[in-house]
């Protein structure tokens, strides 16, 4: 399957398919004087007997650590004085190996050595396909809140080997239906058709959807924040959890979460009834996704977290459904927020809620 991204002069495919990492080789050569690549990747894919990238240039093999513990400024930096120590230049190649924490870190670093350099994204995870290797966005997190450092950056291509994710365990799959949910309502789709789809359906029409508002949009000046939907919640409670245990949730089990509450929002604001959110429960069930809080977060520090949110203009802004579809809603009350979310704290901790 091969889905272009046409954003102007930067403009690439996404090539997903049995076998596809083959053709690092043939992508990398576009780049006329490359001579040399640094694939950064975290220790245990290096271990996978499908670890048989090649660039067929001079290469160096950097390893991160795993998850979002690797999207630091202090990690950016080690990259970039690898990149130094191996003699990158403007012509070579950044290749990232892994899930969309590797897509986010090593982007940003190849966005800023020597001003930016290529980068060839080979995403190994279900949630890096279909949202972090495509579109250019990359970043680090600060303690403050995710994604607040980064910059736009597009790939030569993305390379989404679906023999990489045969491999698996059933969690990461999950996490990234989060995000193929958000896209399959953002594109108007039902429940029904999601549980009947395969997973090479699932992963078109996220990424389809992606490329779509990515060319219309690169910036994200307009219609990309909708891409946003159920992350202002979602990456509140990343934050909170990442203080206790990173490993407690995934980003689409959060984003999952975030799309819960966001429907919830807009019913309390009189935006959509009760039939909208029973639609998105429905979506979010189908692909096997929780649509409760975990327990034990407070909600004044959610609030706190959303506030600084990297959408936030010194207000509250939430993607939300509406009469005329999905658009950013700015200045919400935080009142409304509040309610909202103690109300959904309380129907999360019913035993009844659905979790998975």
């Amino acid at each position: 399957m091969r889905i272009p991204v046409p954003v102007g002069d930067a403009a690439y495919d996404v090539l997903v398919g049995p076998g596809v990492r083959s053709r690092l080789t043939e992508v990398v050569a576009t780049r006329a004087g490359a001579r040399a690549a640094a694939i950064v990747t975290v220790p245990g894919l290096r271990e996978q007997p499908w670890f048989d990238l090649t660039t067929g240039l001079e290469e160096t093999v950097l390893e991160v650590p795993d998850g979002e513990r690797a999207k630091t400024l202090d990690h950016v930096e080690e990259l970039c004085e690898s990149f130094a120590a191996a003699e990158l230049s403007r012509d070579d190649v950044v290749v990232a190996v892994g899930g969309g924490a590797v897509t986010d870190l090593a982007g940003f670093a190849a966005a800023v050595y020597l001003r930016g350099v290529s980068v060839v994204h080979v995403p190994t995870t279900l949630l890096a396909l279909v949202d972090a290797s495509v579109g250019g966005k990359t970043g680090a997190n600060l303690r403050a809140g995710k994604n607040l450092v980064g910059a736009f950056h597009q790939p030569l291509a993305v390379l989404g080997d679906t023999e990489t994710l045969a491999t698996l365990p059933a969690r990461e799959r999950r996490s990234g239906l989060g995000e193929v949910a958000k896209c399959w309502l953002l594109d108007g789709r039902d429940g029904p058709a999601a549980a009947a789809a395969s997973e090479m359906e699932l992963i078109e029409v996220a990424v389809r959807l992606k490329a779509r508002v990515v060319a219309a949009d690169e910036r994200e000046q307009g219609a990309r924040a909708l891409l946003n939907y159920g992350h202002t919640l979602g990456h509140a409670i990343e934050r909170v959890v990442l203080d206790r245990d990173p490993d407690e949730l995934r980003h689409g089990e959060a984003v999952a979460i975030g799309i819960a509450f966001a429907v919830r929002l807009a019913e309390r604001l009189g935006r959509v009834d009760a039939a909208t959110v029973a639609e998105h429960d429905g979506v979010l069930a189908s692909l096997g996704l929780a649509s409760a809080l975990p327990e034990d977060l407070d909600p004044e520090r959610l609030l706190d977290f959303m506030t600084r949110d990297k959408k936030a203009r010194h207000d509250l802004r939430f993607v939300l459904p509406g009469p005329q579809g999905f658009e950013v809603v700015a200045g919400v009350d935080e009142g409304e927020v509040r309610r909202a979310l103690e109300e959904f704290a309380d129907a999360s901790s019913d035993p009844t809620a659905h979790r998975r």
